[in-house]
């Protein structure tokens, strides 16, 4: 069925502005108040009573909204309710230790247990966690099936599924491996899906894997913060990293750089370096330690520029980014709104900037039409003289090996099955 039930967020303004209008448990208000919660976003208004009823749902809202307490909230609760497990999918190890992370701070007092499956962490751990037998499973598509596969996983006590970041686990390929998750779940079972954007595709996965879904959407898609600033400069390849150079001097706080690909991550990495700033990378080229460092780092102000590619588009809750830059524009162009999401979050003001290539103004264009407004192409400033090029990179920064039979990137340690997810 579509779900064709909406609610209209302004139909109905809560009396109470704050979490305990919502039915939410006296144990988990307490929770919500010692984490200083104090008003709920729009999706949390909206999605936690209807998830509490146990009704399936479809949540859309642009990203850096709080979808992880609106799913995470009700799950905890009915859990508590009645005897069963929950499951959230997602697409990145970064999102799904984050979402560990949030539930865990939730659940803290109460007993919560929860196994983290991601690819790249070693599978003997996993296997442990889920023999302690976890209220919730949080897996990526392709480590939850590895564990199907050998049946050290079990789903046949399921009773809620979430499906986090669904349009981007459709971009990654990930429905074949939805589709064969499903087929160990019980068909007695909540479901809820959230997403940043409503594309035909995730209309498709809602008929297929829900009964008639709620839909609670709060911001049509291609929507940004209001308090977002946006830039655009049309500049050639090659000058692409003088202007980096110039915009990293004018820019002096915490600024996330994407690029297209994960060799263009590593270059631009090592450029920025050789500018004498503190920088990271993050891509699936990295080993889950150094992808562990660099989003720590990047938290705690070790390191003030973060490179990355779109595995990080949606993996990353800083609420302080200053700017965020566009090296390269999206292959799609819907992840031109969760790159730039990630700053101008929780009511701070944000700024991004892109750089485009003089061939690339039909791809703006497209931008221009999903966000519904015009782009403002500054012109160049005055760019500092070409660096020399930077020393070879640190042993630790080589690019990984490949194996010929499977063609998949592994380093000499922790070879396992850690490439997926």
């Amino acid at each position: 069925m579509n779900p064709t039930n909406q609610i209209n967020p302004n139909s109905q303004p809560p009396v109470n502005p704050g979490f305990s209008g919502l039915g939410i448990a006296p144990n988990l208000m307490d929770a919500i108040n010692r984490l200083h919660y104090k008003i709920p976003t729009s999706i949390q208004r909206q999605a936690i009573p209807v998830a509490l009823e146990g009704k399936d749902l479809v949540g859309v809202a642009q990203t850096g909204t709080g979808k992880t307490l609106a799913f995470g909230i009700p799950l905890i609760q009915r859990l508590q309710q009645f005897r069963g497990n929950g499951l959230v999918v997602l697409p990145t190890r970064e999102l799904a230790i984050q979402v560990d992370e949030a539930l865990n701070k939730l659940g803290a007092r109460l007993g919560l247990k929860t196994a983290v499956l991601i690819g790249g962490a070693p599978i003997h751990r996993q296997i442990q966690a889920l023999r302690n037998n976890p209220h919730i499973i949080i897996a990526t598509p392709g480590r939850l099936n590895d564990h199907l596969e050998q049946r050290t996983a079990n789903l046949k006590n399921v009773k809620i599924v979430v499906l986090d970041e669904a349009d981007r686990m459709l971009d990654m390929g990930f429905a074949p491996q939805i589709k064969r998750i499903f087929q160990h779940l019980p068909v007695e079972r909540q479901t809820m899906l959230f997403s940043a954007t409503l594309a035909p595709e995730i209309m498709k996965m809602a008929t297929s894997f829900m009964k008639l879904p709620i839909r609670v959407e709060v911001a049509p898609t291609g929507s940004i913060a209001d308090h977002l600033t946006q830039e655009i400069f049309i500049i050639h390849k090659g000058d692409k990293s003088r202007l980096i150079d110039k915009l990293l001097q004018q820019y002096s706080g915490t600024t996330l750089v994407f690029t297209r690909t994960k060799y263009g991550a590593k270059k631009l990495t090592s450029a920025i370096r050789h500018m004498g700033h503190r920088v990271a990378e993050i891509h699936s080229n990295r080993s889950p330690s150094q992808r562990r460092d660099a989003m720590e780092g990047f938290k705690s102000g070790k390191y003030r520029i973060l490179v990355a590619t779109d595995i990080a588009s949606r993996g990353i809750d800083v609420t302080d980014i200053e700017v965020v830059i566009n090296f390269d524009l999206p292959t799609n162009t819907e992840d031109y709104v969760h790159r730039i999401g990630r700053t101008a979050r929780a009511g701070v003001s944000g700024h991004a900037i892109s750089l485009a290539a003089p061939e690339q103004r039909s791809e703006l264009r497209d931008i221009e039409r999903l966000i519904k407004k015009n782009l403002p192409i500054s012109p160049l400033p005055e760019l500092p003289p070409r660096r020399t090029p930077p020393p070879d990179q640190h042993e630790d920064d080589r690019e990984p090996r490949f194996d010929q039979r499977r063609r998949r990137p592994f380093f000499s340690r922790g070879r396992g099955r850690g490439h997926r997810g």
